[in-house]
């Protein structure tokens, strides 16, 4: 009896070592050689996985880069420029200059401009809520400020205003890595370039409504009316929409001149700037109102 023990043993040791011998044989056939470039590219990156450059998280984006044999279209959007050169250095590559981006909320129907109709008592989700229903007032396009695009920042960029019920972006911590965009199923949330000085023009409305409709749900929509696009000097302005045109500014061509938003009779062009252009608006407003 403790014969057969033995050998039953000795026949599944010696089964076991020819197994995990087969086995190493192969393991070592059919390895993967991963490049040492992908970790010390990885090791540059920040770590924040954010998945802001289109891939599974920073590891994804160094192997992508290493592979790539042009970077130019591949970027962490949480990296410096001094960082992203570094990495086209280690790889071989010329990185151009890219224009840094913020997250702007293209809505200003806030709870004075588009009042609530009606009562949500659903998951305090912007996901559900615009998978239920258009929305608790009667702009179907704007804001529903459950704040979505607030959980899916990683950066505690971006927050809800409890006056306005509108989200608000940090300027000192947004990173532009377009998850709050993505987060919004409104498509509020649109990247742009922070511009020179911080100054910044885009239209503060997505309404796609008839000018009456529209201005109805909300006293500060854009009606299309369609002159600033008139009056643009660069020609920065586009009508876009087949249900309504709506306009759209052209970030590569706008020359803040501020044109369009001085003669929007909706006030629906927003622009983010200085103190001394602040002071030159006033200075208009004044001139104006002594004409």
């Amino acid at each position: 009896m403790s014969e057969i023990v033995l050998y039953s043993v000795i026949t599944l040791g010696v089964l076991g070592l020819v197994l995990a011998a087969i086995l190493y044989i192969v393991a070592q056939k059919f390895k993967v050689q991963e490049d040492p470039r992908i970790d010390e590219v990885v090791a540059m990156l920040p770590g924040a996985n954010c998945g802001g450059c289109g891939f599974p998280g920073c590891r994804g984006l160094a192997s992508a880069l290493v592979a790539a044999p042009d970077i130019s279209n591949l970027k962490c959007p949480v990296s410096s420029q001094e960082t992203m050169s570094r990495i086209g250095a280690l790889l071989g590559h010329e990185v151009a200059v890219a224009e840094p981006k913020i997250a702007v909320v293209r809505c200003n129907g806030t709870c004075q401009n588009r009042p609530a109709v009606t009562r949500y008592d659903g998951a305090d989700s912007c996901a559900i809520a615009a998978a239920l229903f258009a929305g608790n007032t009667n702009c179907s396009f704007g804001c529903l400020g459950h704040g979505d695009c607030v959980e899916a920042c990683k950066f505690d960029a971006i927050s809800i205003n409890p006056n306005t019920g509108l989200p608000i972006v940090d300027d000192t911590k947004c990173v532009a890595c377009g998850a709050c965009a993505k987060a919004c199923p409104k498509n509020i949330i649109e990247l742009r370039n922070r511009g020179k000085k911080d100054r910044r023009m885009f239209v503060s409305c997505v309404n796609k409504d008839k000018g009456a409709v529209a201005r109805k749900a909300c006293t500060a929509a854009c009606i299309g009316c369609g002159k600033c696009a008139s009056l643009c000097p660069a020609n920065a302005i586009t009508m876009r929409g087949s249900r309504r045109k709506t306009p759209y500014i052209d970030r590569s061509k706008c020359i803040k001149c501020f044109c369009c938003q001085e003669f929007c009779p909706k006030a629906a062009m927003i622009v983010k700037r200085t103190a001394i252009v602040k002071l030159l608006d006033g200075r208009r407003s004044s001139g104006r109102a002594a004409r």
